[in-house]
């Protein structure tokens, strides 16, 4: 019977794992359907063009609607929706890991169930820190801003880049950069270019 409660803890904590997965990546493919018919591809990763809806932006004020001294040469709508994409990644990984943590320190959890919860979590780690240091990287490189979400088999890199359409050349840049940190290949890599 305990080993049967504790399959059924690490079974709902990998599915909620999975649901946070998921929704995030459905998440990023809900902004990224509107613009994938007006994709260029260089080689096996495909760059699409500017976004023309996003679901984070809608009922914002334009940035020419209502400008700041704040405001810069980047858009405050543009840098509004970075900032909701890496919160809403980051919650969604919070209480993925939150649960994930409570099952390994379960005092009646076996062996093979605080391995796979501990696997888990060091997955997440190594997905957190490769998506830090491929939006650092795309950033260091001269675009204005970058947020990556990364799965297990694949990768969605949106990236800003002032307002100036991405090239070809900016797509090989991207992807030399993704493919370094992920060891990913170029058709498992899609590039959005954020309006």
């Amino acid at each position: 019977m305990k080993l049967w409660k504790r399959n059924a803890v690490v079974a709902a904590i990998v599915l909620f794992v999975c649901a946070a997965v998921y929704l995030n990546w459905s998440y990023s493919q809900e902004g990224m359907s509107a613009s994938e018919d007006t994709g260029k591809v260089l080689g096996e990763a495909a760059l699409v063009g500017a976004q023309t809806s996003d679901p984070l932006l809608e009922g914002t004020p334009s940035p020419t609607a209502t400008p700041s001294a704040e405001e810069g040469s980047t858009s405050g709508t543009s840098s509004s929706y970075f900032d909701s994409a890496r919160l809403n990644r980051q919650q969604a990984r919070d209480s993925a890991l939150s649960l994930l943590q409570e099952a390994a320190a379960d005092a009646d959890a076996g062996e093979e169930a605080v391995a796979q919860a501990n696997e888990a979590i060091q997955a997440m780690a190594a997905y957190t820190t490769a998506e830090a240091n491929i939006e650092n990287l795309v950033t260091a490189k001269g675009y204005t801003d970058c947020v990556a979400f990364l799965s297990e088999d694949s990768i969605s890199v949106v990236v800003s880049n002032n307002g100036t359409a991405l090239t070809e050349t900016d797509t090989a840049k991207i992807s030399e950069i993704v493919q370094e940190e992920t060891g990913l290949s170029a058709s498992q890599i899609k590039i959005i270019e954020a309006s």
